[in-house]
């Protein structure tokens, strides 16, 4: 079994003069972000592998989730996942290594919700339908395969396990 985490940044700010890249985290998505790395620990969803954009906003959700996860996990920065549609994002999931059973893409949206979209299946149908009501900042779907190696993930193959948000563990409302 494979298991795909797709994870998308906390809530950012917009300082006036930054670029897009360099937006940082808002207040919120410094709450956020490890709450969500929390989340992962408790819940034993650690990644072997964390691919994320090099965006600032998508770096720093990296580093305050990976800090609360209480080991260290690889990851690396794919230049492919800013701003990227989800056909690239599932080019990038098929390059990654079959000893990868758990992956972690750290990205935006719309990518990220349509990403996951395109994957499902099958699953949670009630987290399904709160996905596609919103797919908010830090928001976490997790999905499933049956497939042996990432190179054969397809679209609608995979089983919701669950979508979590910062306001589903109490953190206010979801952005």
């Amino acid at each position: 079994m494979r298991r795909l985490l797709i994870l998308r940044h906390a809530k950012s700010d917009w300082p006036s003069g930054v670029t897009d890249f360099e937006r940082p985290l808002a207040a919120r998505g410094r709450i956020a972000a490890p709450l969500m790395g929390r989340y992962l620990k408790d819940e034993t969803l650690i990644p072997d592998l964390a691919i994320v954009s090099p965006a600032l906003r998508t770096v720093e959700t990296w580093a305050l989730v990976s800090a609360e996860l209480g080991e260290a996990v690889e990851s690396r920065q794919e230049a492919r996942i800013y701003e990227a549609p989800y056909e690239t994002l599932l080019e990038v999931v098929r390059a990654v290594p079959a000893n990868v059973r758990t992956l972690l893409l750290v990205g935006h949206n719309p990518g990220s919700e349509e990403l996951a979209g395109s994957l499902i299946g099958y699953g949670d149908r009630f987290a399904a339908q709160r996905m596609q009501r919103k797919y908010p900042t830090a928001g976490l779907a997790v999905l499933d395969f049956e497939e042996e190696g990432w190179a054969g993930i397809a679209e609608r193959s995979a089983r919701l396990d669950r979508f979590v948000t910062p306001a589903s563990l109490g953190n206010g409302p979801d952005e």
